[in-house]
């Protein structure tokens, strides 16, 4: 027999654990979204540094495989509560109002050239990248701060090798944050 406060110690355990597994889940799922991204973003700005002509076609490419990826993540491995079972209209949502939002400050609101949008795009992705590690991990906002300071850093001091060092900041940014959400 044990007593209302071993009873407490036992619930508390258990709920740290759950609350462990939870956060491990979610860091598994996200480093996966992580690495896909970041092979993307990597081979896009590879191409912009490359042969800029075709940046046109390698970024809304990015995209429409990013997101693909992010769908199918979710699909082959669905939450483990009912509420959250599926796509769902709020993840097709979310995704339409984050580029629709993103499109309209570089394309309605400024006209923004290839280096600009080659800033605002990783700087706004980590903004919720950094906002969901307030709920879901402090990977999460080291990850983002560290990938929009780097940003940062070579717009303004890196000269036409920008989207080379794009490729190694934002791509082989998430590729490594991703990598790293699997050890913690």
């Amino acid at each position: 027999m044990i007593d209302s406060k071993q009873a407490t110690e036992a619930l508390a355990d258990i709920d740290d654990i759950v609350r462990r597994v939870k956060q491990s889940q979610l860091y598994e799922l996200a480093s996966i979204g992580a690495v896909w991204w970041g092979v993307l973003v990597f081979a896009a700005n590879l191409v912009t540094w490359l042969w800029p002509i075709y940046a046109v076609y390698a970024w809304p490419a990015v995209d429409i495989l990013g997101v693909g990826g992010l769908v199918a993540l979710r699909v082959f491995n669905p939450p483990s509560h009912p509420k959250g079972a599926g796509i769902g209209i709020r993840m097709i949502l979310m995704f339409v109002l984050f580029f629709a939002f993103g499109y309209l400050c570089t394309d309605v609101i400024a006209h923004f050239g290839p280096r600009q949008l080659g800033t605002f795009w990783p700087i706004y992705f980590m903004l919720f990248y950094t906002m969901a590690g307030l709920w879901f991990g402090y990977a999460f906002v080291a990850i983002g701060l560290g990938i929009s300071a780097l940003t940062l850093i070579g717009f303004f001091y890196i000269g036409e090798a920008f989207p080379l060092w794009m490729a190694f900041v934002n791509g082989g940014g998430l590729i490594l944050g991703g990598l790293w959400m699997r050890r913690i």
